[in-house]
């Protein structure tokens, strides 16, 4: 899930100023002693003030953050790349560390809602999953242009109409102050860049970004919103004003009203229909419950199951009777109906495909087991194994789903585990005590079964002994 993260002011330090906000002295941070002593200035040093900082070794750059010691309500987040310079930014001193997580990926800076470029390309915010990647997509914004420093300069502006601001007047809970006369306070900032040695070159400073997607013929508000999303425009308000973060950033606010580049919202309706919530509604869609298929399967299969048993059965029947209804029998016939439930478990799990899903997932986990052991210690050519040799495993889930099988399931537990045992042996020599072994550790560790049901059931598994 995205963080929706709003900074409040530029650092005055800053390569990169966000438009529209005010640039703050941040003369008292020690922004050019490196990223330990910007951590130093908060960590450890009063409740209420943390810092850090974090190499970011792709770059060969660095982040850091801290709160600031003159208003611990705020505070400041620096992204520093040796090529592309440092962005300096006043937030929320809560926020800080959220950004601090974002920037470890290749997200340099961002703009108009959660674009963001990291130092070649733009791309839009982030907001279908890949599953594959256990990541957000990467989708680049259509014909991206950045605009630098340069490109923003305005010759009209006069620095002297502009001040830098103080971090107390900067109140953090307050929205961000939208600084009208910007072009101002652009050229103030520029024009204190020349005393600085080395500074990045206003060309190669970023200020925003301009694409198509961001024309206002491509905005959209509210309702246009709401209807691309399939919801009431006042379900998309109380999202929004809940803070519900998977309503991306609008990108921009005209007449004080929300807009959102239209490409934006149609990742959002894709972000949608491929959400847990999506991927029920759309398997459910054509059931009169909104079930899903499988689950509709179950109740229509109980529903005809507890129909014949409480109408087709005379002396089932019979009890609904006036002078027949009383506790005892509406126990009697709910013991019915649950046993027609317990009886059934295999429509709902059918054994003959979880008992082979429980075996691959085993041999599997031994299999990993096995690899880590060999590059551990590895076995000579030849040598027999020996338990001494090897230390196997079986992981949570496994181990858990393992434990409801034999206990739902003994007869067909019972099975499997042999044909576990015998595969583990046929592949890798391991002893069938040895399977069985970390199989009953396994289950009594994750699972529910009773000491005395584990000792029965892993009895009849232990493989009779030899008669000479």
């Amino acid at each position: 899930m995205t963080v929706h993260l709003y900074p409040l002011a530029n650092g005055l330090s800053t390569d990169h100023p966000v438009p529209g906000l005010p640039f703050v002295d941040d003369s008292h941070i020690p922004l050019d002693e490196g990223p330990e002593a910007i951590e130093a200035v908060g960590r450890n040093k009063g409740e209420g003030m943390w810092g850090r900082f974090d190499p970011h070794r792709p770059s060969g750059g660095w982040r850091a953050f801290t709160t600031d010691p003159l208003d611990n309500s705020l505070g400041w987040s620096v992204r520093y790349h040796p090529e592309h310079g440092r962005t300096v930014l006043l937030m929320k001193d809560n926020d800080t560390s959220s950004l601090h997580s974002t920037w470890d990926g290749k997200q340099l800076l961002f703009r108009a809602g959660g674009y963001w470029f990291d130092g070649t390309t733009w791309y839009r915010p982030g907001q279908v999953w890949d599953p594959v990647q256990q990541d957000y997509e990467k989708r680049r914004a259509r014909a991206a242009v950045t605009v630098s420093a340069a490109d923003m300069l305005d010759r009209r502006a006069d620095p002297a109409r502009a001040s830098v601001l103080e971090v107390s007047d900067i109140v953090a809970e307050a929205p961000a102050r939208v600084m009208e006369n910007w072009a101002d306070h652009l050229a103030l900032w520029a024009a204190r860049r020349t005393q600085l040695d080395g500074a990045l070159p206003l060309e190669e400073c970023v200020v925003d970004v301009a694409t198509p997607e961001l024309n206002g013929a491509q905005l959209i508000g509210v309702p246009e919103m709401a209807e691309l999303g399939g919801i009431t425009a006042s379900t998309l308000r109380a999202y929004i004003s809940r803070g519900n973060s998977e309503v991306p950033q609008p990108q921009a606010q005209v007449g004080g009203r929300d807009q959102w580049a239209r490409a934006v919202a149609d990742d959002w309706v894709e972000a949608r229909q491929r959400s847990y919530e999506g991927v029920r509604a759309a398997m459910s869609a054509s059931d009169r419950h909104q079930l899903s298929p499988g689950a509709a399967e179950v109740r229509d299969h109980f529903a005809d199951d507890f129909h014949g048993t409480l109408w087709g059965r005379p002396d089932i029947r019979k009890r609904w009777v006036l002078r027949a209804r009383n506790e005892d029998s509406v126990r009697e016939i709910a013991d019915a109906l649950a046993w027609n439930v317990a009886d059934s478990l295999d429509r709902i799990l059918p054994t003959q495909l979880l008992g082979p899903t429980i075996e691959n997932a085993v041999l599997h986990d031994f299999a990993d087991a096995i690899d880590l052991d060999s590059q551990v210690q590895p076995r000579p050519k030849k040598q027999p194994r020996q338990k001494d040799w090897l230390h196997l495993w079986v992981s949570r889930p496994v181990a858990s789903m393992l434990d409801w099988f034999i206990r739902h399931h003994p007869e067909s537990a019972h099975h499997f585990i042999g044909e576990i045992t015998r595969e583990a042996h046929t592949r890798w020599e391991i002893p069938a005590e040895d399977t069985l072994y970390t199989l009953r550790q396994a289950v009594g560790l994750d699972g529910k079964l009773s000491k005395e049901d584990a000792t029965s059931f892993f009895a009849l598994l232990t493989p009779p002994e030899k008669n000479d």
